[in-house]
């Protein structure tokens, strides 16, 4: 395909990703990074970690059950593990860093929200306004890779 070609078949591609799709695919990246990201906080409040300390565990939990996630469904289409795993990073790696980008940076942002207890209201609010936001600004990235043939446009080639 020379590249006049190739370029339109990606701006007619990328047009015809709806918004849907990639909110689907932003919903099932959130649902991995909303057990880590939650579990993560829960960890590091229970535990009385340094704020610092509970945003690395809510990180790294997040990309734990994004992927294991993703890894879930491409295992039981047949893959092997490591193939799964590769899809999975190729999948949901951009898609879950930028949530974790923008949910950490709004729950830091609340004034009160990371020494907040698990009891509290305001803990809570600002982690379900955090993923929220992450919803919101990450759909547009994935509709862009989707586009693309990257991100979770990886996945369906197994489902």
């Amino acid at each position: 395909m020379d590249h006049t070609a190739h370029q339109h078949h990606h701006a007619h591609h990328d047009s015809g990703v709806s918004w849907r799709t990639a909110a689907q695919a932003t919903l099932h990246c959130l649902t991995g990074c909303a057990i880590g990201e939650v579990l993560g906080m829960v960890i590091g409040t229970a535990a009385g970690l340094h704020n610092a300390a509970t945003v690395v565990v809510s990180i790294a939990l997040a990309f734990v059950f994004g992927y294991a996630l993703t890894m879930r469904g491409v295992l039981r289409a047949g893959l092997p593990a490591r193939q799964a795993f590769r899809v999975a990073l190729a999948a949901d790696t951009v898609s879950i860093a930028v949530m974790e980008v923008i949910d950490n940076t709004v729950v830091l942002g609340v004034p009160g929200a990371m020494d907040a207890g698990l009891g509290q209201f305001l803990f809570w609010a600002s982690l379900a306004l955090s993923l929220a936001m992450a919803f919101v600004l990450t759909t547009p990235v994935n509709r862009w890779m989707i586009g693309r043939g990257r991100g979770h446009a990886v996945v369906h080639a197994y489902h």
